[in-house]
């Protein structure tokens, strides 16, 4: 949940209202990290934010759980990077509804599921795969929707 804040890279947490951008004590059990495990950190965060990026325009990849990673790295070497990720427009709700309310909205599982549907069914026609090939996206389509629908589903107030 995100309750507490950092107030910059080095300061440790501070009680603070629950906002946007704001981390959970519980979720940081140590300052920001410094020297080399720092720089390792952010990269690992940056990798994994590319990834994460990625899994929006490739129906194979999820995004989540590389945004949730990204930011688990952020959390640990820049607070306030992890607290620019949470406000983000694109990756901001889908990471707090993660983290607040323990899933994601049902409108945004039935928009990913159509995403993948309509990128599976444009890349199979236009395509012109063999069958072989046709079957195998569709089969790897299937995998990515089972896995959006078994994703827990946000509890709302």
């Amino acid at each position: 949940m995100i309750r507490e804040s950092f107030n910059s890279d080095t300061e440790p947490l501070s009680t603070a209202p629950q906002q946007l951008g704001q981390v959970d004590a519980s979720v940081v059990s140590e300052p920001a990290a410094r020297g080399i495990r720092r720089v390792v950190f952010l990269s690992l965060a940056g990798a994994f934010f590319a990834v994460g990026v990625l899994g929006v325009f490739l129906p194979i990849l999820p995004t989540t759980p590389f945004l949730l990673v990204s930011s688990y790295f952020l959390v640990r070497s820049s607070p306030r990077l992890n607290a620019a990720l949470l406000r983000s427009r694109l990756f901001g709700p889908l990471l707090t509804d993660w983290q607040v309310h323990g899933g994601v909205r049902p409108d945004i599982k039935f928009k990913a599921i159509g995403v993948v549907v309509m990128v599976v069914a444009l890349t199979v026609y236009l395509s012109g795969y063999d069958t072989l090939p046709s079957v195998t996206v569709v089969l790897l389509a299937a995998v990515g929707i089972t896995v959006i629908i078994r994703l827990p589903t946000a509890q709302r107030p």
